[in-house]
Formats: structure tokens, sequence, C-alpha cells
């Protein structure tokens, strides 16, 4: 695991875009392909809007890039709380994509569940049985959960499925979310997380005992792929 220690958040979300476009480099030369789970909220939000201008877009081949989401609220893709509607707004309405290889975890008049099972398919058809992606964006709450990986939620217990729905009591809506097994077979993984209310969850992650249903983003592996970008004060430093 290596964790980089921001003292500016410019300077975090620019080394955030340098990796991606880096990483899609690379894996494009050697497989004609990227293919990349993106998640929502305001720290990627600010990443994919400095991946759509021209200092980035135009270094990215991205007719190559394959989407798909590491989590998503069950609502339509015009709903406010979509994390889709979010990343076509802030980038991929921006960047000559591929349409065809833009997968949002949302389907009309389909129960959540069923649509975890094609998800999952469509996930197969892109990159095998192996499930390997190129790359996956976290971002970690202030309760140490990461995806839709809640504490507490039985999900977090899940080995085979690489995508599942459940109904989250406390949002009173369904979820619907990369698994842990799939997130750890990732080439490589970001997490972004800054803050000082990341501090406490930040520490047990990262020094705690091992209690993943208390604290999920221990669930994912701290290899060598996973780097965690953070700031000061979520360090505590």
């Amino acid at each position: 695991m290596n964790i980089t220690v921001f003292d500016d958040l410019d300077k975090l979300y620019t080394a955030a875009a340098e990796t991606f476009v880096e990483l899609s480099e690379k894996s494009i030369q050697k497989k004609g392909q990227f293919a990349v789970a993106l998640s929502g909220g305001s720290s990627p939000k600010a990443i994919f809007k400095l991946l759509s201008t021209d200092e980035y877009a135009g270094r990215i081949d991205w007719s190559k890039i394959y989407f798909f989401w590491v989590d998503e609220r069950w609502v339509p893709l015009n709903d406010e709380k979509s994390n889709a509607k979010m990343t076509f707004e802030t980038l991929l309405d921006k960047v000559p994509v591929n349409r065809d290889h833009v997968f949002p975890m949302y389907k009309e008049n389909v129960l959540p569940e069923d649509f975890a099972k094609e998800y999952e398919g469509q996930i197969r058809k892109v990159l095998g049985d192996n499930g390997v992606f190129d790359f996956i964006l976290l971002g970690m709450g202030d309760d140490g959960h990461t995806a839709s990986l809640f504490p507490g939620e039985e999900i977090l217990n899940e080995k085979d499925k690489w995508v599942d729905a459940y109904y989250l009591k406390p949002q009173e809506m369904f979820r619907i979310t990369l698994t842990a097994p799939i997130i750890n077979k990732a080439e490589n993984i970001l997490t972004v997380a800054f803050g000082e209310t990341k501090r406490n969850a930040l520490n047990e992650i990262l020094n705690g005992a091992y209690n993943p249903e208390l604290y999920p983003m221990q669930l994912i592996e701290k290899k060598e792929n996973f780097r965690f970008f953070t700031d000061h004060k979520a360090m505590g430093n």
C-alpha cells in the first residue's frame, strides 16, 4: 500500500489525474484497452473535471476506455443523486468516448438484484472470467465505508458475486455495488480520502485491529497496487 499525503487538495487532484493518464497509456499500449470502475462524490468530481480539460483530455485515447461504476444509488440516470449523471456531466459528455464502452449501473423497469447479475455479465464480456479491472477509483466515507460496502451489512461477507444490490435501511434506498472480491482483483486501485472527518476511520484502517464489519475499507487488501491519496488533516499531522 502506497500512501501519499498532500498539503494542498489541488495537488492531490492533479496527482490523481496524472495517475489516470499514466495508467491509461500503459494499459492501452499493453492490452489495447483500459477498463476502469469509477466512484461518485466530490473528490472524483474534481478529478473528472480536470481530466476533461485540454491539458489532460488530449493525452488520453478515450475510444479505448471501458467505463464501469464502483457503486450507485438505485435512482434513474437523470436523478441528482446518480453517480453516473455526475460523471457524464463532468467528463463523459466532454470527451470523445465510445458510448458502447460506457456501462451505467442502472436500468429502468428491472429489479436492482436482477440488474446486479446483468451488470456482472457485462463486466465478464469486457474483462473475461478473471474480472481484472485495470483501474478502480475509490472514495471512503467518514464511517470507513467504501463503494456501497457499509458497516454491519451482510454484503461485507460476500465471497463469490462481483456485483450485488441490497436495501440500505439507514438511507431507505437500494444500492448496487462492486464487491470486495472483484475490487481486490484490480491491477491498480486509487483511494482518495481527506479532511479531519476522515481522521478516526483512516487511523483505524491503517493502524487498528482488523475489523471490516466496522471499517469496511479494511476489506481492500493493502497490496503494492493500492495507492491512497490523503492529506495531513486526515492523517492527524
